[in-house]
């Protein structure tokens, strides 16, 4: 980094683990295909807005969420145990996919 805050930003991050990029990116990758978010995007497209800027809003989105995941994760496993954390993610994620099991059963009856 070059200018004023050369040597001070990042000073205290661990070191980047390209494995944890990779897990991460793939998880979340197919995580999302065919989720609400792309189909938004694909219907804001499709709608005839501009493609570069749908994919800089998505992808500005994204990003902002992930950060707020982040954010919230690290300073929540600081209170709470972070099995409690994971736990707790699993519980949600579950619950949330039988919702959507059960909306998909009513689209299916008609």
């Amino acid at each position: 980094m070059w200018g004023p805050l050369a040597g001070k930003v990042g000073a205290d991050l661990p070191p980047v683990n390209l494995a944890t990029i990779a897990t991460t990116f793939t998880a979340l990758f197919f995580a999302e295909l065919g989720d609400k978010t792309q189909l938004t995007v694909l219907a804001f497209v499709a709608g005839g807005r501009d493609r570069l800027s749908v994919a800089i809003g998505g992808s500005a989105a994204l990003v902002a969420s992930t950060l707020l995941a982040v954010v919230v994760g690290s300073g929540l496993t600081k209170i709470v145990d972070p099995g409690w954390v994971k736990l707790g993610a699993a519980v949600i994620f579950l619950v949330v996919g039988v919702l959507v099991a059960i909306d998909a059963i009513g689209e299916l009856r008609g």
